[in-house]
């Protein structure tokens, strides 16, 4: 039966079905096939559709694409683009540099990596080639400097995991803080040793009062990330909340501004509640499909499968990487979270590893997949924004998934510096 299960959502997808109506009909063709057997009666999934998508913390999910739509338009991405160059433009190779602390302030605020390589990655790659980088290594860098987009709050695929996982969202968010700031060093170490192998120039330094008055000029944006962090820090408001005060302050920020006008604000809120539409029957769906699997016993038996191949809790996380690198390379974010979830927190309950750890290192995985052949999205993105061929950005990009891989490596093995945060600050 579970070879029915996977060999239909598989032929789903191949034929083009969308995700979500794959999801859904896969259980219910089964209940049809096996209908003697299961004895199961239709009206569950009516109620599991619903159950499924009942959940506060999900209310952030609109309210955080909302946010990430009206602070990506008009001159949000340049003042953020513009604070980051005269604070580390100076450096050998300074674009570069840019390039990575503009994506680590903009990933609090998207919370996607697709809305940062799409959004600010076209005014830096712009930039970049002006400049006389070549279009590769400004495409390289913009794709592996976007991946922290997800890891750094708010992310809309931690809630999405929380959610599935019963996990703490908020913890989540927290425990992302560290690694992104991790990844955004050893990024950086990177563009520092191509910039001196390729003698990548270096932008003029700006005066501190220079720097000041592009802070001032970036302020408003700067403190959408600092909301939203601090909040939860210091427990003034839950992640949904924090979002729904975002959404405020950044209609507030773009009126005053006249960055906002009644027309954009309400082409933004009609994307993100498409957007929305699409994430929540994607959600409802699974959560049909969810509830089908441990009514077929798949989690128990795929706990057996592993218990029997290994006692190891190492090997079982390295396991689980190699899976969803492999995942992440072939299915979109939300449909792999959904799908394969369910089946694996009781692998991790069964091995003592933390949920919480592993979900940012679920969600680290994922991300690195975006940038992977034969379907990562934000590779198309790059594509299209500069005009090159995807097999064209490959081996560019290959170079900065070794630095993505070792520190997906380096947070598997030490749980601590995902851990560590939250449980101090909560």
């Amino acid at each position: 039966m579970f070879f029915f299960f996977i060999l239909i959502l598989i032929f789903l997808f191949l034929i083009g079905i969308p995700v979500a109506i794959s999801i859904g009909i896969t259980p219910v063709f089964i209940m049809w096939l096996f209908s003697d057997q299961l004895q199961i009666n239709y009206s569950i999934i009516a109620h599991r559709l619903v159950g499924g998508v009942d959940s506060f913390v999900l209310l952030s999910i609109p309210f955080f694409l909302l946010v990430g739509k009206l602070m990506n338009t008009g001159g949000i991405t340049d003042r953020i683009f513009n604070f980051a160059r005269g604070l580390v433009g100076h450096l050998k190779g300074g674009l570069g540099h840019v390039n990575v602390v503009a994506s680590l302030i903009f990933s609090g605020i998207t919370g996607t990596a697709a809305s940062d390589v799409a959004g600010l990655g076209a005014v830096e790659i712009k930039a970049m080639e002006e400049s006389g980088y070549d279009t590769e290594f400004a495409a390289a860098i913009t794709g592996a400097s976007a991946t922290v987009g997800p890891i750094i709050p708010p992310s809309l695929p931690m809630i999405i995991y929380g959610v599935l996982a019963t996990v703490s969202v908020g913890r989540l968010l927290i425990g992302g803080l560290l690694p992104g700031l991790l990844l955004g060093l050893l990024l950086i170490i990177m563009v520092a040793y191509y910039a001196n192998k390729y003698d990548y120039p270096r932008e003029a330094k700006a005066s501190w009062s220079q720097r000041i008055k592009l802070f001032l000029e970036g302020f408003p944006a700067l403190l959408t990330p600092v909301i939203l962090i601090g909040g939860i820090f210091w427990g003034a408001f839950t992640p949904t909340e924090a979002a729904a005060v975002a959404v405020l302050y950044s209609l507030v920020f773009g009126l005053i501004t006249k960055e906002l006008n009644i027309r954009i604000i309400w082409e933004k809120l009609q994307e993100a509640m498409l957007d929305s539409a699409v994430i929540g029957i994607i959600i409802a769906a699974a959560a049909v499909y969810g509830w089908f699997l441990v009514r077929l016993s798949i989690p128990d038996n795929l706990v057996q499968l592993v218990t029997g191949v290994t006692d190891s809790k190492i090997v079982v996380l390295l396991l689980l990487n190699l899976f969803f690198l492999i995942i992440g390379s072939f299915l979109e974010t939300i449909a792999a979270l959904t799908i394969f979830v369910p089946i694996v927190v009781p692998v991790l309950t069964t091995f003592q590893i933390d949920p919480l750890h592993f979900g940012v290192v679920l969600v680290f995985n994922l991300m690195i997949g975006l940038l992977t052949p034969p379907f990562g999205i934000n590779l198309f993105i790059l594509s299209r924004i500069t005009g090159k061929r995807v097999e064209e950005l490959i081996v560019p990009v290959a170079k900065f998934l070794g630095v993505l891989i070792f520190v997906l490596l380096i947070i598997t093995f030490i749980p601590e510096i995902v851990t560590w945060l939250p449980t101090t600050l909560m």
